[in-house]
């Protein structure tokens, strides 16, 4: 009983984290600016000719890097949690060479060894367990294939993290794994053959408000313990004034992520 109790939460978290990215899916271009400095950083580690090659971009959102893919010769399945998302990409990228599926990334819905290489950039951070997923893509990527991954580590958003934490005692920001617990998901997936990039990455925006509009604009605000009441505009003036003391010496404040970038060789 306590499994299925646990499955049906994960169920509709996971269906939360899906109606988040498929409201944003019409503006999350406009908003972002570093998940697109990620995944080109991410594309770079790969090799630039996949011609021929079978390539699913896992986690895919508007189809940016599925293009890219494209471009460099690969046939491309295009996989997402959200059917609006999965819209957009096939708007951009058309159906020649290009397929799409709605699927999760713990549970991919293809064969086993379907799939020459694997690219996913910023879409694992959502799975409670990072081994799952990680197993999964050692599932359906062939023999001598490879996959490419990014996340975020703990101590990303740092600075709004801890203004929030001056305000009140509800969770703003999401929470992400530790560089020790990628490693242990590498392990017990099965993915020992692997190299690891740690890039710290800051965004800097005028107010606090830019930040969080960014956020929201690309459905990366669903938070599981957030307060059950909107944010009205004192608590916004106060996480202003608290994330002033951020700023830099032309009064821009950052946005830090902590990135984990992998390559791995199956």
């Amino acid at each position: 009983m306590e499994h299925a109790v646990y499955d049906s939460i994960k169920i509709c978290d996971k269906q939360k984290i899906a109606d988040s990215f498929s409201k944003a899916a019409m503006t999350y271009d406009q908003h972002a600016a570093f998940q697109r400095d990620v995944g080109t950083r991410l594309l770079n580690l790969l090799p630039a000719n996949l011609k021929g090659k079978q390539v699913l971009d896992l986690g895919c959102g508007t189809g940016y890097f599925s293009q890219l893919l494209r471009e460099r010769g690969a046939i491309v399945t295009c996989l997402d949690l959200s059917p609006i998302m999965l819209e957009v990409a096939k708007s951009r990228c058309g159906e020649v060479g290009v397929s799409y599926q709605v699927g999760d990334a713990e549970q991919l819905p293809f064969d086993s060894d379907s799939f020459d290489m694997v690219f996913s950039s910023l879409a694992l951070q959502w799975c409670d367990d990072l081994s799952v997923p990680l197993k999964e893509i050692k599932r359906v990527v062939k023999p001598q294939g490879r996959a490419g991954f990014a996340t975020l580590l703990d101590g990303s958003l740092a600075e709004l993290k801890q203004a929030w934490g001056k305000i009140d005692t509800y969770q703003h920001v999401n929470e992400f794994v530790s560089f020790n617990q990628v490693k242990v998901a590498l392990a017990q997936s099965g993915c020992h053959s692997h190299h690891l990039d740690l890039p710290t990455m800051v965004v800097w925006y005028p107010t606090a408000i830019s930040l969080m509009r960014d956020l929201k604009g690309i459905g990366a605000n669903h938070v599981s313990e957030r307060s059950p009441k909107p944010l009205c505009r004192n608590s916004l003036k106060k996480i202003e004034q608290e994330y002033l003391g951020y700023a830099n010496q032309q009064g821009l404040l950052p946005a830090t992520y902590q990135v984990c970038m992998g390559v791995i060789n199956l």
